[in-house]
């Protein structure tokens, strides 16, 4: 899919890379960078992009879309800005590390009438789809419990770099495991429903030298009943990402190392990047909102509100 004015990319580390391959591939041509110069990504990968360090001269170009891609305690003042300059946004997960901002940029896109997807591609998962429509057929009847895990080694993530001065690993960058790998909490609320409390613990128990929690078990409780607890850290050397449902006519589980046919890691953000493409043309309708996106990261940020007060804490 095509447009005339170019897609604007704020943030051009490995996920900001990967999205322009991906437009590229779809057929989008043209592009305007917005970069700090603290991306490791080789510049000849840019070549013949128009690249601006200062924000306004990016969204002089007019895009039609800004991808906002850098570190999570920056996405809502870029959001904002190019939001004002009547921008449609692909907003990175988590939308911010704090709820600061947030009812500025829902008005001005509600003003604007503007698209705004946010990153959570694991919506796009066919083996995620296919446990939605197992749920929705009712196939193990009522939900009961929910249990998600989430282990992946923070070094081997981009061995490239040194993984202490990623995003992931700093505190004033939004990081650490809770938000950084808060995608269990987005499908959950997908698969299950709202939540309505929190209770969570948190671990800085590695030699990873980092100031963010390298772990966290956060239990959930949803307001259809269901109870749940999502474990997550940056510390397991062969990746695990696994989902377990249970109902009281059945189980669902998913794994997400088992091979699917015809399926790799990078379907799933070709598949989101289509989306929203067909959601600027006007032909579909966003899959995950900004509103998805606030509710999820109210989830997070109760879950460390938890882990500070060390009780239960209400949505």
């Amino acid at each position: 899919m095509k447009f005339n004015r170019p897609i604007l990319i704020a943030g051009f580390g490995s996920i900001g890379r990967r999205h322009v391959q991906n437009l590229r591939a779809l057929g989008h041509k043209k592009f305007v960078l917005y970069r700090t110069g603290n991306s490791t990504v080789p510049d000849a990968e840019i070549a013949g992009i128009p690249t601006e360090s200062d924000l306004d001269k990016a969204l002089a170009h007019k895009p039609i879309a800004t991808i906002i891609a850098n570190p999570t305690a920056m996405h809502l003042p870029i959001a904002i800005a190019a939001a004002k300059a009547g921008s449609h946004l692909f907003l990175e997960k988590p939308i911010s590390h704090t709820l600061d901002g947030v009812i500025d940029l829902q008005r001005l896109v509600k003003k604007k009438n503007l698209v705004v997807q946010v990153g959570f591609q694991f919506r796009f998962h066919p083996g995620l789809r296919k446990v939605k429509k197992q749920l929705e057929k009712g196939a193990i009847g009522k939900v009961v419990s929910v249990q998600a895990h989430w282990g992946q080694y923070l070094p081997g993530w981009h061995p490239w770099e040194d993984y202490r001065k990623s995003y992931a690993a700093n505190a004033a960058l939004g990081g650490g495991a809770l938000l950084t790998l808060c995608h269990p909490f987005d499908y959950l609320r997908w698969l299950i429903g709202e939540v309505e409390r929190v209770c969570a613990v948190e671990g800085r128990s590695s030699g990873l030298g980092i100031d963010v929690e390298d772990t966290a078990d956060v239990l959930l409780r949803f307001k259809r009943g269901a109870t749940g607890h999502v474990h997550l850290n940056y510390l397991e050397r062969r990746e695990a990402h696994t989902l377990r449902i249970i109902g009281e006519s059945g189980i669902i589980s998913w794994d997400n190392a088992k091979p699917l046919k015809n399926f790799e890691r990078n379907t799933l953000y070709e598949s989101e990047m289509r989306h929203f493409l067909a959601c600027i043309a006007g032909n579909e309708q966003p899959l995950c909102t900004l509103e998805d996106g606030i509710k999820t990261l109210k989830i997070v940020l109760a879950a460390k509100e938890s882990v500070r007060k060390k009780r239960l804490v209400e949505l």
